[in-house]
């Protein structure tokens, strides 16, 4: 079967997306296969993805959905162990609906295979609880090689990604050691009361429902957080905050 991707590029071991050899495949005596639900906004590009993990013995194709809201209720009546979804979506993106699918279908595992090589898309999925970050341009062997390796319980980010994600977590210590001498900025009660609840993955919708306030007001908050810490995200300021005990995650 000819790759379906494009541009597709054939990699050799050294550039392979990391995890164990699966080898050819093949589900084995009595194991059941992986059931997998492809989520993309393109039906040609589902369509390839179908045709072409048809041919692994140890992984079947349960469902398909052509944006985040369908994703969400398709998870919630498969129950799949793995949901292969795009990130830029209409209706849905992928990143919003990786927190209802995890909602819907706890033990479902959601990797993201997308033309996106941007860090805040990165970032926001392993926040939003996805397991990998795949970008398109892989070769169609290496799906499958990702989709065992989650299912094993493994991540998988693509390796130029990878590098990203070491870059800023290193860059983030880097500002938070430089930062170590100077006393930490005085949040007021009310700006802690929304750190903490970005601490527990909450969006702005579910912070203002919390907190009986306006969705506005929540991201002014937020703003207002990040510019005492003198931080760029979400993710630095629960980190900051963390590390400099202004706030205890229990």
């Amino acid at each position: 079967m000819a790759d379906t991707f494009g541009p597709v590029r054939r990699t050799n071991a050294a550039d392979d997306v990391s995890g164990p050899d699966s080898g050819t495949g093949g589900a084995g005596f009595g194991k059941e296969p992986i059931r997998v639900l492809v989520v993309d906004d393109h039906a040609l590009f589902r369509r390839g993805l179908e045709i072409v993990l048809a041919q692994e013995e140890d992984i079947q194709v349960v469902g398909e959905a052509g944006d985040g809201a369908e994703a969400v209720d398709k998870a919630a009546d498969l129950l799949p162990d793995i949901v292969l979804m795009d990130v830029r979506m209409p209706r849905r993106g992928g990143i919003e609906a990786c927190t209802s699918i995890k909602e819907v279908a706890p033990s479902a595992k959601i990797i993201m295979l997308t033309i996106s090589d941007e860090e805040a898309d990165l970032y926001e999925a392993i926040k939003a609880g996805a397991t990998g970050y795949l970008l398109k341009e892989i070769s169609t062997d290496e799906v499958a090689t990702a989709i065992r390796a989650v299912a094993d319980g493994q991540s998988q980010i693509s390796p130029s990604m990878a590098s990203k994600l070491l870059t800023e977590f290193k860059s983030m210590i880097q500002r938070t050691d430089e930062r170590r001498l100077v006393p930490a900025p005085r949040l007021t009660e009310r700006e802690l009361e929304v750190l903490k609840l970005v601490a527990t993955g909450m969006n702005n919708r579910d912070i203002a429902k919390e907190l009986f306030i306006s969705e506005n007001t929540v991201k002014n908050h937020v703003r207002n957080i990040l510019e005492k810490l003198q931080l760029h995200s979400r993710m630095e300021a629960v980190v900051y905050a963390m590390r400099e005990k202004i706030l205890e995650i229990r």
